[in-house]
């Protein structure tokens, strides 16, 4: 099984990196836990939590699945003064012989939209790496020119944009991480390997159900130029401040059970897996994503109930 899982996933990508037209597979590598770390897809989110956050995450999708995405993310965010956010954050993804980096760096500006909401304006700016390694390939013409040479580290820089309209327990965020169009790969002037335009649209609001549970829905819609819309659903349950636990559902696409302790005021992990709902569950046994949040807080400002996003 696991060889014809191999010969399968290497011809898919072997048709990714050679048919002479425009394709694209999955684009922006996908997280469930997003809301968590908005930043990799909303730069207006850097500083907004009022703490220096530092991120990590790793996603293995599509376990069992030859080639299957890998995806480790580390970012750190903090309010700059009264009203600036900056933000540093770095992203591997791995799909099968291919190996992106992604490095970007976040501003955000905050004005006063009422007496509860803020609002936030941001930029990024980022540096994509890219690279292909044609040796993981099941190649049927070893000699192929096409195939000669490995993608080394290929550099392409890009800019996006982002708005974060947010209270004490509501937000809304519209963003757009990368603006410009990216070639990653080409031959005889044809690209094959093109990253599309991504624009999202984020939003979720916080109920207390009673004195020491807190009830979060959430969503987040993903529009990407010539793919299906793709939409995520969350409902997150927060039990004593400490305990978060919850599903999610991927339209189309999988079903999730969602789980977070917060160990100490600047401690919270959590840990995710996602079912798929579509054929590729016969070929792999489900997605796992687990993160780490520390939080740096000043003395004066440290918060007793944290906020649930």
């Amino acid at each position: 099984m696991k060889m014809k899982q191999f010969k399968s996933i290497s011809i898919l990508l072997l048709l990714f990196l050679s048919y002479n037209s425009n394709v694209w597979a999955q684009q922006d590598p996908q997280y469930t836990q997003y809301m968590y770390n908005p930043i990799n897809i909303n730069p207006a989110y850097a500083g907004s939590r009022g703490v220096t956050s530092i991120f990590g995450l790793y996603r293995a999708q599509w376990v069992g699945l030859e080639g299957a995405p890998v995806t480790s993310v580390a970012s750190v965010n903090a309010p700059v003064g009264k009203n600036v956010g900056l933000g540093l954050s770095f992203v591997n993804d791995k799909i099968g012989p291919t190996d992106t980096n992604v490095i970007s760096a976040d501003f955000s500006y905050t004005i006063r939209a009422s007496d509860t909401y803020k609002l936030a304006l941001g930029i990024k700016g980022s540096l994509h790496l890219f690279s292909v390694d044609f040796t993981k390939l099941n190649i049927y013409d070893p000699s192929d020119p096409r195939f000669q040479n490995n993608i080394s580290n290929q550099i392409t820089p890009n800019i996006g944009a982002g708005a974060y309209l947010y209270s004490e327990n509501t937000y809304v965020g519209l963003s757009v991480p990368s603006f410009l169009e990216t070639n990653h790969y080409e031959h005889n002037d044809v690209s094959v390997a093109k990253e599309r335009f991504h624009a999202y649209l984020m939003g979720g609001h916080v109920f207390d159900l009673a004195y020491n549970l807190k009830f979060k829905p959430a969503g987040l819609m993903k529009i990407v130029q010539g793919a299906p819309l793709q939409v995520d659903l969350t409902a997150n349950f927060l039990l004593n401040d400490k305990l978060t636990f919850g599903l999610a559902y991927r339209w189309d696409a999988a079903f999730s059970a969602l789980a977070g302790f917060q160990v100490t005021d600047g401690i919270f992990v959590g840990y995710t897996y996602d079912m798929e709902t579509t054929k590729l569950a016969e070929y792999n046994s489900g997605s796992h994503e687990i993160f780490l949040r520390f939080e740096i807080f000043k003395r004066y400002d440290k918060v007793m109930n944290p906020r649930f996003f």
